[in-house]
């Protein structure tokens, strides 16, 4: 197989690119919502983690929503993909949220201890890695809107 022929392969499969397409929309769109809060523009919240709309749920459910257009509901790929996504979403809302909150608690323990020991590390945990329910949710929202317009837009 050609490398041409390869990535010609690669692009036309749908869920792939609408996992892709998902992620890019959920994270393009919270780029633009934590813009519009804090009056600034920050790039890195593009490739960060956490925040609204959850990418992690954007993304998996694209990519089931597009499996269940492309290979039927009643499909082995659509049952993969959903059940990837029920998982990946409670994850976000669990364990990954419950890190972010005390990764957030340990920052302000070394901020605090830092002062009479100047021996604690400096470097801070990221706080930015879990979702709310909320966040999931319209991540949710978000990934399968964009499968079904993806689907309309390049594939009908």
């Amino acid at each position: 197989m050609t490398i041409e022929l390869f990535f010609s392969k690669l692009l036309s499969n749908q869920v792939l690119m609408g996992g892709i397409a998902g992620w890019f929309a959920a994270q393009f769109c919270k780029t633009l919502l934590y813009a519009i809060i804090n009056h600034k523009l920050d790039i890195s919240r593009f490739w960060g983690d956490g925040g609204m709309p959850s990418a992690h749920s954007s993304t998996v459910s694209c990519m089931a929503v597009t499996a269940g257009i492309v290979y039927g509901v009643e499909s082995f790929p659509f049952a993969v993909c959903v059940i990837v996504a029920l998982i990946t979403m409670r994850d976000a809302m669990g364990v990954r949220l419950e890190t972010g909150k005390q990764a957030k608690l340990l920052n302000e323990m070394v901020r605090l201890f830092s002062k009479d020991n100047p021996s604690l590390p400096e470097e801070r945990l990221k706080e930015f890695v879990g979702h709310t329910p909320m966040q999931v949710l319209m991540g949710c929202v978000t990934g399968c809107v964009m499968a079904v317009l993806i689907h309309i837009a390049f594939y009908m």
